[in-house]
């Protein structure tokens, strides 16, 4: 399966890791030198919950805003 989230969709997202040497001007030093920026990989934060989905229990991923929400009642 998918690092997604079933109910909002969410999913992974890529983006920079950006490193910054020196320090910043407003703290007394000369200001930040950004270095070579890769490439890395935002990962929700998916938990594996049992529901019901049309009256059946089941196993489903979702991201912990969902459950945070309500959006999916856990199954005790």
């Amino acid at each position: 399966m998918a690092r997604r989230c079933e109910i909002c969709g969410k999913g992974t997202v890529a983006g920079n890791s950006v490193p910054r040497k020196g320090q910043a001007k407003k703290k007394g030093g000369v200001g930040q030198h950004i270095g070579v920026k890769s490439k890395r990989v935002f990962r929700p934060n998916l938990v594996s919950v049992k529901t019901l989905v049309k009256e059946t229990p089941t196993t489903i991923k979702i991201c912990t805003r969902c459950l945070k929400s309500g959006r999916v009642e856990k199954l005790v």
